[in-house]
């Protein structure tokens, strides 16, 4: 009778719990990009902390506010860079002469129309010109400077609350590398405090390692596509290496989303100087260079920092994604590494007598 009272307990408070999360939300999200942004500026901390003058030591606060700053300065120049590219790349596209445009392409359109026309995908009063005419036009008014800036100070306020929050909370977390860990410690039964305790040291060591080394690898990336557009006289070549950079933290789907974000950025930029002759080689070139940086970055890049942070096969890394893919799409995708290194600590800790956990653990 205990046995089932403890049971419904148990599973009333996890269902408890999971409903806080899921009402305060964006309160979890706060914490947690603390947390990854905390992992990131730990070894920067610990590096001022070891800085001395004579007898003098550099005070923990002093080197908390440092990285703090640093990591800020870093964010804040990103901004800084590629907020009046956006902004150009807005105005690009509310230049295009779409009409002009239109017509350039209209023998093609007919073609195309009569196909869909005879499947019957296109209605019989409907034309396909009018209807991308309608599409671009939409497209035009969405990114327009007018429309983009007032859409900012719909969200504004909201924005400024989690810039805010993430800051104050990421101070905290630094200056306190336990802060985290205690709060964790509060929920742990007695007896399981030393595998919490073990599971948490881990966790710690292995994302810090993997959230630094995928810092890194965003970065190699946006270099590599924006030097490489750059060499080709591509217009645009800096917005386009940062967005495909980005999109770089989805495993295998990013670099794919990357291209087609770049592709369009550039063909736009060639419609807005009338050169539609160009769109195809832009496109090629950009599909190219693309292609060599995900190259570079499958075997050089992710080797290392799946070899040395998570310490995983890339076979396993590969199942996880497809897996974590099946089950959420895009979020899971980018969330599979960091989950599936906690539960391979948590297995190496409650499960070490497996033969199968000690295969998947052993280099933890």
């Amino acid at each position: 009778m205990n046995k089932n009272l403890k049971l419904i307990g148990g599973i009333l408070v996890l269902l408890l719990g999971l409903f806080f999360i899921w009402y305060f939300s964006n309160i979890v999200v706060y914490i947690l990009v603390a947390g990854v942004l905390s992992f990131i500026g730990q070894p920067l901390v610990k590096i001022f902390d070891k800085i001395t003058y004579k007898d003098l030591k550099m005070p923990h606060t002093i080197s908390v506010f440092l990285t703090l700053i640093i990591m800020l300065l870093v964010i804040s120049s990103f901004f800084l860079i590629f907020v009046p590219i956006i902004n150009n790349q807005a105005n690009v596209i509310s230049n295009i002469d779409f009409e002009y445009f239109g017509d350039k392409i209209e023998d093609n359109l007919l073609d195309v129309e009569k196909v869909l026309l005879d499947y019957k995908i296109l209605k019989s009063d409907q034309t396909l010109e009018i209807m991308i005419s309608n599409e671009l036009e939409k497209l035009v008014n969405m990114t327009s400077p007018e429309t983009i800036f007032k859409n900012m100070l719909g969200f504004a306020g909201s924005v400024f609350i989690g810039i805010f929050s993430v800051i104050f909370l990421t101070f905290f977390f630094l200056r306190d590398e336990h802060l985290f860990y205690n709060g964790i410690m509060i929920f742990v039964p007695t007896k399981y405090e030393e595998h919490a305790a073990n599971i948490l040291s881990d966790t710690r060591r292995l994302l810090s390692r993997y959230f630094v080394g995928l810092s890194l690898e965003v970065i190699s990336m946006m270099t590599l596509i924006s030097i490489g557009l750059s060499i080709f006289g591509v217009k645009s070549a800096i917005l386009i290496g940062f967005l495909g950079g980005l999109m770089n933290v989805i495993p295998y789907l990013g670099p794919i989303i990357g291209a087609t974000i770049g592709v369009i950025i550039g063909a736009t930029g060639s419609l807005s100087l009338g050169m539609y002759e160009s769109i195809g080689s832009i496109s090629l070139i950009i599909i190219g260079i693309f292609a060599v940086a995900n190259l570079i970055d499958n075997f050089v890049l992710q080797p290392l920092i799946y070899s040395t942070s998570v310490k995983a096969h890339p076979i396993e890394i590969f199942l996880v994604i497809l897996m974590a893919g099946s089950l959420a799409g895009i979020p899971g995708m980018i969330l599979a590494i960091p989950g599936y290194t906690v539960l391979r600590i948590v297995a190496k800790q409650f499960f070490s007598q497996s033969k199968l956990v000690k295969q998947l653990t052993k280099n933890i």
